[in-house]
């Protein structure tokens, strides 16, 4: 009876060991990560918020916002892919940086954009979308960027609730910047001879320019130069990253000719067409229920992130419990599209509007950090670097469809709600294509594959301890 605990416990050791290493790494990258994230999400939707004042202000019309909003998405698509590369050729800690840093200075500039059209003698339109497509070409690379760094740390069994770690900046910042944004708009109008919109984008764009110097002297590229790490830490990381990356594409030409990749940019073209047209239009539907006040109306907007943030840490906490995934992303995206097309049909009733609003918005973002482990599961090496960045490029051109939904919708029918119609079908088409993917691809490791790589960490600890 007294041999089986001993013939246990080197395992139990191992298992504590790497709980305890994976545990280190999590607070060493995260709050970081966190911090970026939060700051990038503020600059890139605080045109929502502007747009109550600045569409006015500037002479220019929801179909001329919808641009604006929307060329930041092919700035990002054009450059994404190649920012991507730089990022796995020189590292994520300079380039992740600078990133940060020139995404800071073009959100500030778009406060000046009448002065600066004048300066270049072009219509106050043009000099929107010049900028707005500066931005998504300066921030290009971070989203997919951050997804490649984190798949050089965690194996995919591991990335569930990190991804949702690092997610939970999106509902956070959306949550806080409505907030904040309302407030700064409200108390800053004329202040200097300034608008409130202008105020706001100057004031957020300030934390971009820090959060670059916090990334450029904290973070480190990869396993092997973080000095906070033992050799048998680093040892431990690098064998759970090296077996699973023998079930992977690492060659960037067989990813895209794999289908499963192209299914996942799918997916990504629907999910995210409901998110983007959510995230940039949910101060104008709520506006359009009766809310004037723009402070009111970003508390209003911080009640469907909040709920959303439980929901995506519940919802990440049970796929990394149950081992499964595929219907951890395709019922919250069922319930994000019949949220949305509740909230319209419930328009005019603020109470009702905003309750299926945040279910819906719960929803969507609850499948992000799920989903996002799916391509990890299926690329390493080059392949991760480019194919992740050519699925987050072709899924973000959702950008585009998702701003331009609402606004040919309310051209169209005289009614914004008939665009959150569309939005929510996307989202009910996104379910369909999740459930189409191979549950195969999805599998948790088996206790068989995982018996090796703990017996070569047990074997280096014991020889560690002896030593």
């Amino acid at each position: 009876m007294t041999a089986v605990p001993s013939a246990m416990a080197p395992t139990a050791r191992v298992d504590e060991f790497e709980e305890r290493t994976y545990r280190k790494v999590v607070r060493r990258l995260l709050p970081i990560l966190l911090l970026c994230y939060v700051v990038a999400y503020l600059d890139r939707v605080n045109v929502g918020f502007a747009k109550l004042q600045m569409l006015d202000d500037l002479g220019l019309s929801d179909t001329m916002y919808a641009i604006g909003a929307s060329a930041f998405f092919w700035g990002y698509f054009i450059f994404e892919v190649p920012s991507n590369v730089f990022l796995h050729r020189y590292g994520a800690r300079f380039w992740i940086a600078r990133i940060m840093f020139t995404w800071g200075l073009v959100s500030m500039a778009l406060a000046f954009v009448a002065p600066l059209a004048q300066i270049a003698h072009v219509e106050t339109s043009t000099m929107f979308y010049i900028l707005r497509f500066l931005l998504g070409l300066c921030e290009a690379g971070f989203f997919p960027g951050v997804i490649l760094y984190l798949n050089f740390w965690f194996p995919a069994q591991r990335q569930s609730r990190v991804m949702s770690g690092f997610l939970i900046a999106m509902p956070v910042s959306l949550m806080l910047g409505g907030v904040v944004s309302g407030w700064l708009m409200e108390h800053t109008a004329g202040l200097l001879g300034y608008q409130g919109w202008q105020w706001m984008l100057l004031i957020e764009g300030v934390p971009s320019l820090l959060t670059a110097f916090v990334v450029y002297f904290s973070l480190d590229d990869g396993i092997e130069r973080a000095r906070w790490l033992t050799p048998q830490e680093k040892s431990l990381l690098a064998a759970n990253l090296q077996r699973e990356s023998t079930h992977k594409t690492a060659r960037f030409g067989s990813a895209v000719r794999d289908p499963r990749v192209w299914l996942l940019v799918a997916i990504l073209l629907t999910f995210n067409t409901g998110f983007y047209g959510l995230a940039f239009w949910l101060p104008s539907i709520i506006k359009a229920t009766g809310v004037q006040d723009p402070l009111h109306i970003g508390l209003l907007t911080a009640i469907p992130y909040g709920v959303a943030i439980i929901a995506t840490l519940a919802n990440a906490a049970h796929s990394k419990k149950t081992g499964e995934r595929r219907l951890h992303a395709a019922i919250p995206a069922l319930i994000g599209g019949v949220g949305l097309i509740m909230s319209a049909a419930l328009a005019h009733h603020v109470v009702w509007a905003i309750t299926f609003l945040t279910i819906a918005t719960a929803g969507i973002l609850a499948l992000m950090p799920i989903y996002w482990t799916f391509p990890g599961q299926l690329l390493s090496g080059a392949a991760a670097a480019a194919g992740i960045a050519m699925i987050n490029a072709i899924g973000n051109l959702s950008g585009f469809t998702g701003s331009m939904i609402t606004a040919v919708a309310k051209n169209l029918t005289g009614d914004i709600n008939n665009g959150t119609y569309a939005l929510g079908a996307c989202l009910l088409v996104s379910c369909v294509l999740i459930l189409l993917v191979p549950r195969s691809m999805l599998t948790r490791a088996t206790p068989n594959e995982d018996s090796a790589p703990r017996r070569e960490t047990a074997r280096a600890q014991k020889h560690a301890e002896h030593a």
